[in-house]
């Protein structure tokens, strides 16, 4: 892990997820109990309507100092001032990022298939995520599960930081780290969970214990 990337717990959030709750209350919730980076992702929200969902939970975040993540969307990351942005390989492409936004602190670039390890926008990323360790609903447009034998195969392959996500929850979070993942991005088991701040530090736990 690099000294500019040091989370361990990685929340995905989105206002589907949260499932009619309020976003904004359910990340402080999960920040609570141990999330320490946050992506928002809306894939179906216009620019206005998605820069001001963003601002409020920048907002919030910003008083536990935790950064936000932006997918996908540059316009969106830069206007909020965000940490950084996470973009797959149907998004706008990292060195393209780079270009327009020179001052972003952290970039992450979604791993679907192992060829990707020696594409030229891999140099251009902070840190890569593995996606998706195990199937899940939450995205169907994937290209390889990897499992945990795919996660120590990436390990072995690049020194950058990797977030594993897919269907990670308190019952794989201590394998998947020990599979050489160094952080753990996740979406239902925290947005659907009844009590966030609880399921994020069961995890939380979880990793800790896996270090």
């Amino acid at each position: 892990m690099t000294d500019r990337f040091s989370s361990r717990l990685y929340l995905v959030v989105s206002e589907d997820a949260c499932e009619g709750r309020d976003l904004v209350s359910v990340t402080e919730m999960a920040v609570k109990g141990g999330v320490d980076l946050v992506q928002i992702r809306e894939k179906h929200r216009d620019f206005t309507s998605f820069q001001s969902i963003t601002k409020r939970l920048k907002e919030m975040l910003d008083q536990y100092a935790v950064p936000l993540i932006v997918n996908d969307d540059l316009a969106v990351a830069m206007s909020c001032h965000a940490s950084g942005i996470h973009v797959g390989n149907s998004d706008i492409q990292p060195a393209e990022v780079k270009k327009q936004w020179h001052d972003s602190i952290m970039l992450g670039y979604s791993i679907e298939y192992e060829e990707q390890l020696s594409n030229e926008q891999i140099q251009y990323a902070d840190y890569l995520g593995i996606s998706p360790v195990f199937d899940t609903k939450t995205k169907t447009d994937t290209v390889t599960t990897w499992g945990l034998h795919g996660i120590a195969k990436i390990r072995s392959l690049t020194k950058k930081p990797l977030i594993a996500i897919g269907n990670i929850h308190a019952g794989n979070a201590y394998d998947v780290i020990r599979a050489g993942a160094d952080c753990l991005a996740v979406v239902a088991a925290i947005c659907k969970a009844a009590n966030p701040e609880q399921a994020a530090a069961e995890l939380r736990n979880q990793i800790e214990k896996a270090l």
